[in-house]
This record gives structure tokens, sequence and C-alpha cells, in this order.
């Protein structure tokens, strides 16, 4: 079981090497970003609102929130105190292709997972699963066998507090949105 009640940047380390599904879909996480309530580039900092009620309720529950108004995007929360939560950035496609390629628009794998617009559209995930149990079905998240050979760097997209190391990625891994730079 993973422990979401430490610091979101370890929580967001740690989820790298586990196995995200929904209804089955899914994969191995290979790349995250942490956000604490502290962090201007959270959508947490301006406090509680409707939007994020999310971030401040239970850990271990998916904040699922829409980007540009196109892609949804989903979160694990997590940390130490409200607030915290890690955007799922990227995933190995292993379980359920054929269902991801018909929801993408294409068969090849690196494609599928590599972004969290593209993860989300190819999991199938909504704004009816914000605030949902990652331990409860229709969600399975299973932890790594073992610790991750792991990248950091900055985030990306974002304009305030662009100098945090908090974007971490799978070592080696072809399915990252984006290569980290040495």
């Amino acid at each position: 079981m993973i422990d979401y009640n430490r610091p979101i940047v370890d929580l967001a380390r740690d989820l790298i090497g586990a196995t995200l599904l929904l209804d089955g879909v899914g994969g191995i996480i290979v790349e995250t970003e942490a956000y604490r309530a502290d962090d201007p580039a959270s959508h947490s900092f301006a406090g509680p609102r409707a939007r994020t009620a999310a971030m401040f309720g239970p850990v271990g529950h998916a904040y699922v929130y829409r980007i540009y108004g196109l892609h949804w995007c989903l979160n694990i929360v997590g940390g130490e105190a409200p607030g915290g939560a890690v955007l799922i950035r990227a995933l190995e496609p292993t379980h359920g292709l054929d269902r991801m390629a018909e929801r993408r628009g294409t068969g090849d794998p690196r494609l599928l997972c590599s972004g969290p617009g593209k993860l989300a559209q190819a999991l199938g995930i909504t704004a009816a699963l914000d605030g949902a149990p990652l331990e409860a079905p229709p969600f399975a998240l299973i932890p790594a066998d073992g610790p991750a050979d792991i990248l950091t760097g900055p985030r990306i997209g974002i304009s305030k507090a662009v100098e945090q190391p908090w974007r971490f990625g799978l070592a080696g891994s072809r399915y990252v949105s984006r290569p980290f730079r040495p």
C-alpha cells in the first residue's frame, strides 16, 4: 500500500514505477510533478475553492481538472498538509493498449500516455472521477516492486515557481512527455 501522508515531493518520486489502472487500462507511472498548498504554481495556493475541493480532502484520492478547457488531468492527493497533489504526467502503457489506441486515435504506444492530457484521454478520465479513491475500483494503484532510477528536473508548463525541481521521471523511459535536460 502507498503512504500518501508524507512530503508531497517524496510521494511524487516514489510513485515512479507504480502501476496505475482505471478499469484495467493503464500502465507504469514514468513521470510526475509535485505541488503543495504553499507553492504559487499549485491550484491550491489560493486556498480551498469548489474546483480544488479534492486537494483539501482525504489523501489517496483523485484530483481531476481540465486544462486549457480541453484536456483532463489526473492528480493524486497527498502530503503532510492539505492542498498537496502529484500530477501524473506520463505512463508506459502496459494494460488495455487496444482500448487506449481507440480512445487516442493512434496505435503508437509512445503517443498514448506521454503527457497528462493524453494519459487522461487514454484512460478515460473525466471530472466524474474527481475525489474518487485511488485504492478502490475503478482505480487500482499498485506500488513499484522496488526503488526506481529517477531523473529530476523543473516542472513543465507553469509560469510561477519554475525553479522548483519537482518533476520526476523514470531514467531511460521512452514514454515521458518531454526529455529531461542533463
